[in-house]
């Protein structure tokens, strides 16, 4: 069946997406990319310069932002770095950064370091016992004056749960906190207005159907404009060019989150992923995965599988998540999936299936036929 299913069988969308013609468009990007870099002229800085500034703009197009307030990072990590030790040294010292328990680990990672370092208090939202997220009511009851930024998960990789943004930003206007968002699992799938907030990041993987490297970041033009990035270099200046030492200046509005000679190629590499989703449009790679993850919920159900995922549409993204049992372990039952062409992962016993345009139905039906052979 493996051969049969091909790319039909791709059900991991929250963590490197596909879609059809994807190897020919990565291919021609690359070529691309090496015509410009090995031309024998003076113009593969202002080429490949193009290609980043095309795929930024992509991005910016997506999540309704002006060009001008977007800047490039190698991952949502970095990006986060890059805005946090930006900010004006009074903004977080002394106060507090929330943060829900089931963020991605690695920004968790980024602020317990940086806390003694910036002089602030990482304050960590907890999971109610037995439950599979951080709930917004105890997000919003953390969330008082003393909090200077809360960054937001829109959308968790544990359990796919939406976060009610209209919700919580109300309240963190409110409290005059800033206001930050973790998109990486939301973009691409779920429409949005990014200018509501003060920062956003996300990568070109998962649902953009891009390549590693490429992270992207929003910041407000307000808050740009009191921003100094500490780690900074030649891009960072109104004019890359100006080589005096004596005379730096930061460039207007994002464009100051440079720093030293960008990383073009992932950025090049990612562009065929974008403009597939833009001719798509999310609307249309929603639908279908809406289709088929009531489908996935059915069949795990018909196996006695745990849904860890919230039932509701409106409160899940595009990732059905379900607890494997304990009397199989979880790589093995990856493996035996694999060997079918169902292509899905696990994060300690929690497996996850995500659908996108490639997935087809007929993978399902071989996803329920497999689960039947190994559970039942």
């Amino acid at each position: 069946m493996t051969e049969e299913l091909g790319e039909a069988g791709w059900l991991m969308f929250h963590s490197v997406g596909r879609f059809a013609g994807q190897r020919a468009a990565l291919e021609s990007a690359l070529a691309g990319f090496a015509g410009d870099w090995t031309a024998l002229d003076q113009n593969r800085w202002t080429a490949i310069e193009a290609g980043r500034r095309r795929t930024m703009g992509l991005w910016a197009e997506l999540i309704g932002a002006h060009a001008d307030d977007v800047f490039c990072s190698e991952n949502v990590t970095s990006a986060f770095h890059t805005f946090l030790t930006a900010l004006h040294p009074g903004e977080l010292a002394g106060r507090q950064v929330l943060i829900a328990a089931d963020c991605f680990p690695s920004l968790h990672f980024l602020l317990s370091g940086l806390a003694p370092r910036l002089g602030f208090t990482l304050v960590t939202v907890p999971l109610r016992a037995g439950s599979a997220w951080v709930q917004d009511d105890d997000f919003i009851a953390a969330w008082d004056e003393d909090v200077a930024l809360a960054i937001i998960t829109w959308v968790t990789s544990t359990a796919s749960k939406v976060a009610n943004l209209d919700r919580l930003i109300a309240h963190g206007r409110r409290t005059r906190s800033l206001i930050a968002l973790d998109a990486t699992q939301g973009v691409g799938i779920l429409p949005f207005e990014v200018r509501v907030f003060d920062f956003a990041a996300s990568t070109s993987l998962k649902w953009l159907c891009g390549v590693p490297g490429a992270g992207m970041a929003y910041v407000s033009p307000q808050l740009s404009a009191t921003s100094r990035p500490t780690l900074r270099g030649w891009f960072s200046q109104p004019d890359p060019f100006n080589w005096n030492i004596e005379q730096f200046s930061f460039a207007a509005r994002a464009r100051r989150f440079d720093h030293g000679t960008p990383s073009f190629l992932p950025f090049i590499a990612s562009e065929p992923g974008l403009l597939h989703l833009r001719e798509n449009g999310i609307a249309s790679v929603r639908r279908h995965n809406l289709a088929l993850s009531r489908i996935l919920m059915e069949i795990a159900d018909s196996h006695g599988l745990t849904v860890i995922s919230p039932r509701l549409d409106a409160e899940r993204g595009g990732t059905v998540v379900i607890r494997v049992p304990d009397t199989i372990a979880p790589a093995e039952l990856v493996q035996r999936l694999g060997r079918s062409g169902l292509h899905c992962d696990v994060r300690g016993n929690r497996m996850r299936w995500s659908a996108g345009l490639v997935t087809k139905l007929a993978a399902l039906h071989e996803l329920d036929r497999c689960l039947g052979e190994t559970l039942d």
